[in-house]
């Protein structure tokens, strides 16, 4: 346990009494899923990076992480998570016997650098392997993790590249095959875990192709293509919810970065 979370639990008297009676009675004190209390608590480490505090109130961990359904020592891979903000709310929640994999690409390694940087080089950020691939290989064998999560990343499997040529942006390739990138995600997880997905919400009444150009994803769309590989949907969260985006804008645009209307789906794998 790091020494802020034993703090914690010192600080609250009813909750160190419940771990003391629990070891005592023989029972596993692991055994129980990370719930959203346990989130916070790792939420409320001393020495989380700046940006990672101010990114709390918008991103919702303690709503979202819960939908993995993981317990102490498990492992995760958090795709695509450029900076890793989640991958150490993770490192936090799994503790030191278990294991989290920052997976990206060249590209979302980039674009996250920065924190990339900060969370690295400066500071013990947990149990993180960064785990950098090409384009959508995930290398991550089979049923070796406990969990997946992809956040705000799955919508760009199905971007067109474009360029502009002075007039119109024009494609310039196809986008990547979904198909294998989520079976990949299928084949990495034990029979019974969970991938949740977290994304912008996309306009229905528009085309598919428009909604991707704005980094968005229809949620129909992502829970069919996800089932397609063999996952069964299990619950959704409200908690990203915004109604005061209307879906037009692109994701980037500084009148709603930050505060999209985002769905949270949990998928499982199913078990035998």
């Amino acid at each position: 346990m790091r020494l802020g979370s034993m703090r914690s639990v010192l600080q609250h008297p009813f909750t160190f009494l419940a771990l003391v009676a629990a070891v005592l009675s023989g029972a596993s004190v692991g055994a129980a899923e990370i719930d959203a209390a346990a989130v916070r608590t790792a939420m409320s480490e001393e020495g989380r990076l700046p940006d990672d505090l101010a990114r709390d109130s918008r991103s919702v961990p303690e709503a979202v992480i819960p939908l993995l359904h993981i317990e102490l020592g498990a492992t995760v891979v958090d795709i695509f998570g450029s900076g890793g903000y989640y991958s150490e709310l993770l490192a936090g929640v799994v503790g030191e016997d278990g294991k989290v994999w920052l997976h990206n690409n060249d590209g979302f390694e980039a674009w996250g650098i920065n924190g990339l940087r900060d969370r690295f080089d400066k500071r013990d950020p947990g149990n993180i392997n960064r785990h950098t691939r090409s384009g959508i290989n995930l290398d991550l064998g089979e049923e070796s993790m406990d969990a997946a999560i992809i956040v705000m990343a799955l919508h760009d499997i199905y971007v067109i590249p474009k360029r502009y040529n002075g007039e119109e942006y024009v494609p310039v390739g196809r986008p990547a095959n979904a198909t294998y990138f989520l079976e990949q995600i299928y084949t990495a997880l034990k029979p019974g875990s969970r991938f949740v997905v977290v994304e912008h919400a996309g306009d229905a009444m528009m085309e598919s192709e428009e909604v991707f150009d704005l980094h968005r994803m229809n949620e129909s769309l992502a829970r069919s293509e996800v089932e397609g590989v063999g996952f069964r949907f299990v619950e959704s969260s409200d908690a990203l919810r915004n109604p005061n985006d209307d879906r037009s804008a692109i994701v980037f645009d500084s009148d709603i970065k930050g505060q999209t209307d985002r769905f949270v789906l949990s998928f499982e794998k199913p078990a035998g």
